[in-house]
């Protein structure tokens, strides 16, 4: 089985990715949050920098629906020596959707197949796409099954739920199921609702011949994830030095290289939204982790949260 770290836009940058492959690692492939403009601004280019992604099986995201865009910038990216570029047909945001980018492209099937053609027969690099299954209804995701048919993808990673559906309600597993039948010859990759070793042991009661896993928020609330795929049953194998340290590394190197303190408590507490979960009755703490307006109020904050909250059972 091999495991990927999903993108999250401004939350699993080059620095969560050093600092988790640092203290807890088992992942085969990181992409980083998408690029979305042939003008590469210098946080995009601080993603795919190699001085960055030492040691990181790393994949450069693409969102765009003009492929002379996406020959732009993937002309750029191949500059660093990247041998794969990942197309983004999965983001459901609106503010993407309605530009019919992300899995709003889904939405236009004639469209994205002449995208698809294009880059495909241009683009200097080899290509994989993350896709949801379709826009409003899950049998839209046949025709779309038929499009990336035609295409040597280098891979397709699956989330299969609509655009519609947001994270909501339960993936519709047969839709994964549907393309491991009909796309023999192309590597796939789930992803959807990975976030704890029993979602892993229910995906592949049903389908047996999936070998690839991506997880995104399911790594986020729960940084030992993968290490408990690998290790099931191991005990010891989540504590909290390993978790502080890892809060520590991501907060010092964040505060390296931002101006000031309050867009690196901004990461830290977007963070916070979603490694809460790793303990138990955290409320009160993550109370005021939020309401830090300074370094020296955040630290205490964090301190008091892992010295009174045991980890919870993940």
């Amino acid at each position: 089985m091999k495991y990927y770290l999903a993108p999250m836009e401004g939350i699993t940058t080059y620095i969560y990715r050093n600092a988790y492959q640092k203290h807890f690692g088992g992942i085969d492939k990181y992409f980083t949050p998408f690029i979305a403009s042939r003008k590469m601004n210098r946080r995009e280019i601080n993603e795919i920098l190699p001085e960055h992604n030492k040691n990181l099986n790393v994949v450069p995201q693409i969102l765009t629906n003009r492929a002379d865009e996406f020959l732009q910038i993937t002309n750029k990216i191949a500059e660093y020596g990247y041998p794969t570029v990942n197309l983004n047909l999965g983001c459901p945001s609106g503010t993407v959707t309605a530009r019919k980018r992300g899995a709003g492209f889904l939405s236009v099937p004639d469209e994205l197949d002449h995208f698809l053609y294009e880059i495909f027969h241009k683009s200097p690099l080899k290509i994989s796409i993350k896709t949801r299954i379709g826009v409003e209804s899950v049998d839209e995701w046949t025709d779309i099954l038929e499009i990336y048919k035609k295409y040597p993808l280098e891979e397709l990673i699956i989330h299969p739920r609509l655009q519609k559906e947001f994270y909501k309600f339960a993936p519709h597993q047969e839709a994964f199921l549907a393309a491991v039948n009909t796309l023999t010859d192309i590597p796939l990759c789930y992803n959807g609702d990975i976030a704890a070793v029993q979602d892993c042991n229910r995906l592949l009661s049903h389908i047996p011949q999936t070998d690839c896993i991506m997880a995104g928020r399911g790594i986020l609330k729960n940084p030992a994830l993968i290490l408990q795929l690998k290790h099931a049953g191991t005990a010891d194998i989540f504590t909290k030095e390993n978790l502080k340290d890892f809060h520590d590394e991501i907060f010092e190197n964040y505060a390296a290289i931002m101006d000031g303190e309050k867009p690196v408590l901004f990461k830290m507490k977007d963070l916070w939204t979603y490694m809460v979960s790793c303990f138990e009755k955290p409320e009160k703490h993550l109370k005021k982790i939020r309401k830090a307006a300074g370094f020296t109020e955040y630290q205490a904050a964090v301190s008091l949260l892992f010295l009174e909250c045991a980890l919870a059972e993940l």
